[in-house]
Formats: structure tokens, C-alpha cells, sequence
């Protein structure tokens, strides 16, 4: 079996980027808090669906890792968990990230929920292996953003333009690099897999008016400890409320 194909229904700041960093997020550390700022560009933001438990997953897998190479782009390896029940089950999945992937449809351009499914800025990307890398921001940014850590409590300020959609949402998710995964059963058995992005923590923020007279704050707590042998970072993504398409993402992994 080469695809599993799923199908169902579920339910003014302002911070000066120069040079060279035109549309690159600019990290800053001091002791044990550090912050990240948005570009002028919208970030790309990649989502990949994927299981352990299908055969034809580890190439997107192994694409988005090169994605490491990248400083700009937002990856997020959502593992579903709907391939589970076929075999083996992937310790990484989650029902949370089968019912995203399903909701997406309605604005990502899919038809039905499969893996591996890369979304890339909102659109269903059928020819993700062709994309070309680094993948190039979208310019003129409606809205800045500034992350910033202090111990494991990560603080957002999203600070709409006069060009930002009316309502805006968002969402976070930490990734960990680095997982290995040596695979007993179902597709891939006696292989061995190589995860980066792993998406471990995973949290809607509901939608609001966007002004820009006013900047809204967002606080994040992470529900999962880190693991000093997988570093993490943490992301956030924020949408056009109406059509669900990111406006701005900045990840902070210091």
C-alpha cells in the first residue's frame, strides 16, 4: 500500500528588520529568557501529515528534515493517528492532529485527509518533493510579532497594520528534532525512521479583532517537559481568520 487515503468529516509596535535580515526572524538571548522577532516577509510555514505506520511517509519525512537547513521556513511534522489501528502505532500521533488535518480541508484545497499530505501557507501541496529550496517568503508582512521566553513560559505580541485582516487567530506548536524510531510492525516494519519537527504540543488560540491601535497578547505554556536530547522549538502561527492561511509565523528555540 503506497497511500492511505482518509476521508471524513470533523467537525503602533513596530521592529526595525535591516540588511541582509530583510526576511529572516531575529533571535536575541540574555541569562534564561530570549526572544525572537518577525520579518518583513510572512514566513513559510510547512505542515507535514505523516505516520509511522505508512510506507510512503519516510521520504516526506526525510524532506523535511533538510528543511533544518532553512532559517526562515516554520515546519511542522503533525503525525495522525488514524493509521494506528493497521499495525503498529506511532508514538508520536495524536487525534488532535487527524481532526487539524481534517478541518484544513475546507480551506487547504484537499478533497480527503492523506499522508503523506504536505500543506504549505495553507495551500495542499501535491508536489511538495519538487518544491524548491529554500522556500522564499511572501512579502509585506500585515502583521509583526514578537516571542519572547522566560523559562518555559512564552509570551506573543501580535501587533496588527492597517493592511491586516479583520480577525486574525493562531495557533502553537512545539517541534522536537532528532527522533529515531526502529519500526516492529505494520508498513515499515524493520525499518528504521528519523523524525525532525515532531509536533508534541499543540494549541489553538481562539479568534479576535485585529486593531491596529492596539497589539494583543498571547501567553503560552508548554503541557510537555523538554528533552535535552531532542531540542525543541517553540512556534507560532498566525492565521487570517476567515480563510485560515498564515499571516506570520516566528518560531524561538533559545
Amino acid at each position: 500500500m503506497s497511500r492511505f487515503a482518509f476521508a471524513r468529516r470533523t467537525p503602533a509596535l513596530a521592529f526595525a528588520i535591516a540588511g541582509l535580515a530583510a526576511f529572516a526572524q531575529t533571535p536575541s538571548r540574555a541569562a534564561d529568557a530570549c526572544m525572537a522577532k518577525s520579518a518583513r516577509g510572512i514566513a513559510p510555514v510547512v505542515e507535514l501529515y505523516t505516520s509511522e505506520g505508512c510506507n510512503s511517509c519516510p521520504p516526506a519525512d526525510q524532506w523535511l528534515s533538510k528543511l533544518k537547513s532553512d532559517p526562515n521556513v516554520v515546519a511542522l511534522a503533525f503525525h495522525v493517528d488514524y493509521w494506528d489501528r493497521l499495525g503498529w502505532k506511532d508514538r508520536f500521533a495524536s487525534a488532535a492532529f487527524t481532526e487539524r488535518q481534517a478541518t484544513q480541508q475546507a480551506s487547504n484545497g484537499a478533497r480527503f485527509s492523506y499522508t503523506p499530505q504536505v500543506v504549505v501557507d495553507g495551500q495542499d501541496r501535491k508536489d511538495w518533493w519538487s518544491l524548491p529550496t529554500p522556500i522564499a517568503a511572501r512579502p509585506a508582512a500585515p502583521v509583526e510579532v514578537v516571542l519572547s521566553r522566560d523559562g518555559d513560559r512564552v509570551t506573543a505580541t501580535v501587533a496588527a497594520s492597517a493592511r491586516s485582516p479583520k480577525r486574525l487567530a493562531a495557533y502553537w506548536a512545539v517541534t522536537e528534532q532528532g527522533h529515531v524510531t526502529a519500526v516492529k510492525a505494520g508498513e515499515n516494519e524493520g525499518v528504521t525512521l528519523h523524525h525532525d519537527f515532531v509536533v508534541r504540543d499543540y494549541k489553538t488560540v481562539p479568534a479576535w479583532a485585529a486593531s491596529a491601535d492596539s497589539a494583543q497578547t498571547i501567553v503560552f505554556q508548554p503541557a510537555t517537559p523538554s528533552d535535552a536530547a531532542h531540542p525543541r522549538q517553540v512556534n507560532l502561527v498566525v492565521l487570517d481568520a476567515e480563510t485560515g492561511r498564515p499571516v506570520q509565523a516566528v518560531k524561538i528555540g533559545c
